[in-house]
């Protein structure tokens, strides 16, 4: 029989928790709203801060067990417009399951509109404890955390490619735009764009590996590189049209890990155009592990345009043929 659950991991389990937080200003990037990536930084920083109430904060975790925090699932809708003075009250309800071995919580964001508690997201994050081999943990797990810890993320399953990766060598090279004969295997004749380069060790924590903040840079940086590549470069669109870009769904999972400094493939495809109003894309990552490819991560997000009909008054801006043959004429070029 399984021992009786420490308290804090009861708490972690099963107790709902709240905090008061503000975005931080770094994603107000159009107009006065907050971006997708920063919403679901609000989101983990929830988390965080249910791990502190229960009386595991992730530094105690890292330093005296040896476990390393490690968001490795997060799928979010978007509701509301988060803006940059906004203080969101974001409650954290566990969801874990009898016999999961990840712990699940439902992040709610609300933000007070005109007197009204308005919801603005609503996420599902799923949390790994990655057992740490950089250091010595100073005392045992509390009693319950066991099933939650894990000594690698992922699989490390490999993917069989006709064509041969070749490793760039510099550590700057890959940065700009170049034909590579791996991702056009990847992509073929899908309606998809295709980007290499190495990882920095900004994107990852415990010194080792990218974590999930970094995935969804990834994700925002793909969709720029990508719009940019189809003729509708964010800040033209902007300028020429009225339109800012808008989120209302993304999903990341990792799959596996993805190691500082290591090259990475990412693939972004368009799968679907709703009524000329929102289009979905999907990415999938790609490492070089020893001479053969392992997807580490893959996701979704669902984008759209807003256009500001009078000044501070957003509506959904609807698709022009031009962006519409834009999204769905796939590029032989990649990058």
């Amino acid at each position: 029989m399984d021992p009786t659950p420490h308290p804090s991991v009861t708490a972690l389990l099963q107790t709902p928790t709240t905090a008061r937080l503000r975005p931080l200003f770094e994603g107000n990037n159009i107009s006065f709203a907050i971006g997708f990536k920063h919403i679901n930084y609000v989101a983990e920083a929830a988390v965080l801060h249910h791990f502190r109430e229960a009386g595991l904060p992730v530094v105690d975790l890292y330093r005296r067990h040896g476990l390393g925090f490690d968001v490795v699932d997060i799928r979010s809708r978007l509701g509301a417009l988060l803006a940059v003075d906004d203080e969101v009250e974001a409650v954290v309800t566990p969801k874990t399951k009898d016999g999961e071995n990840r712990f699940r919580f439902r992040v709610e964001q609300f933000v007070e509109r005109d007197g009204k508690r308005v919801r603005c997201a609503d996420s599902t994050l799923v949390v790994a404890l990655r057992v740490d081999g950089h250091i010595r943990a100073e005392e045992p797990w509390p009693a319950g955390l066991e099933r939650f810890t894990t000594a690698r993320l992922g699989t490390g399953e490999r993917l069989d490619l006709a064509a041969a990766p070749v490793p760039y060598g510099e550590f700057t090279a890959g940065r700009g735009t170049s034909a590579d004969p791996v991702l056009g295997e990847l992509i073929g004749e899908t309606n998809a764009f295709g980007w290499r380069w190495r990882v920095g060790y900004f994107y990852c924590h415990y010194n080792e590996r990218v974590q999930m903040s970094g995935f969804l840079r990834i994700m925002e940086e793909v969709e720029d590189l990508f719009l940019a590549d189809r003729g509708l470069a964010i800040k033209e669109v902007l300028d020429t049209r009225g339109w800012i870009p808008v989120v209302t769904q993304s999903h990341i999972e990792l799959l596996d890990e993805t190691v500082m400094e290591e090259e990475l493939y990412t693939v972004y495809t368009v799968e679907n155009i709703f009524k000329t109003l929102l289009y979905t894309t999907r990415m999938d990552c790609y490492v070089l592990r020893d001479g053969q490819l392992v997807k580490t991560a893959t996701g979704s997000i669902t984008h759209g345009y807003l256009h500001e009909k009078e000044p501070n008054q957003w509506e959904m801006a609807e698709f022009d043929e031009a962006t519409v043959t834009a999204l769905t004429t796939p590029r032989k070029a990649v990058s």
